[in-house]
């Protein structure tokens, strides 16, 4: 590992997270609040200190998140043990294109029962507690985590380079999408519409609300792209669907 490493993927990282934080804060918060007022989860605003805390947290878990590439692909000794691959030939193009909804899918599953898991009393404080102070979340509290959650999060990256073939653009797309759902699910405020969360389809999606109920009560809704485990597993909110 080296610093230079280091250093660009936390800017890497950095940029892309606090571009799409900041311009959903912009947007959402400053410019234009009053507009989307409607569509607003909670009609109390978070606070300057909510903010400051947020933003805080989240710039040491960016620099946790960067590491792991540098720790895992950039060191000789441990990233021939890894399943990365640079040759699409090497898997073919029909498994180059799966592994997106696939890396999504397990990131899914891995998140929903880590995530229940740090709900468990004896680590919750430890683990969740400072994620879990922004009862009324905003963009920034995407990545606001303890540095012991953040470590938590960050190895997903650590399960997917080494159960399934990637390449660089996968790991790059993987994060960008997380980096942008996961603003969308902290936003504070609902982008599809009633009709939507009650389709075929919306039913098994993980919306703004679903994760904006997680924030304020606390208990249920663990999932974080959809809602498979929570319905399989029965921690889907009773009034989610209400």
């Amino acid at each position: 590992m080296t610093w230079e490493n280091l250093f660009n993927y936390i800017v890497d990282f950095g940029i892309r997270y606090f571009i799409l934080a900041g311009l959903a804060f912009l947007i959402f918060y400053v410019l234009f609040s009053n507009y989307f007022s409607k569509i607003r989860i909670q009609k109390k605003m978070p606070t300057s200190a909510d903010y400051r805390r947020d933003i805080f947290f989240s710039t040491i878990s960016i620099i946790i998140f960067a590491a792991m590439p540098v720790i895992f692909l950039k060191n000789d000794n441990i990233r021939p043990f890894t399943q990365f691959y640079t040759n699409i030939d090497e898997h073919g193009w029909v498994y180059f294109i799966l592994a997106f909804p696939l890396m999504i899918l397990i990131h899914d599953t891995y998140f929903y029962w880590t995530h229940r898991l740090m709900h468990h009393r004896r680590l919750f404080k430890l683990f969740h507690l400072t994620h879990h102070k922004s009862t009324n979340p905003s963009p920034w509290t995407a990545y606001a985590f303890h540095p012991f959650e953040a470590v938590i999060e960050a190895g997903i990256f650590v399960v997917l380079i080494f159960i399934m073939p990637l390449k660089s653009i996968h790991l790059w797309s993987f994060f960008s999408f997380m980096f942008v759902f996961n603003v969308y699910g902290h936003l504070g405020y609902e982008l599809f519409s009633t009709k939507f969360r009650k389709t075929k389809i919306g039913r098994w999606i993980s919306t703004g609300t679903a994760h904006n109920m997680h924030h304020h009560l606390f208990k249920g809704n663990y999932g974080l792209y959809f809602l498979f485990w929570d319905r399989w597993m029965g921690t889907l909110r009773a009034d989610h669907d209400a």
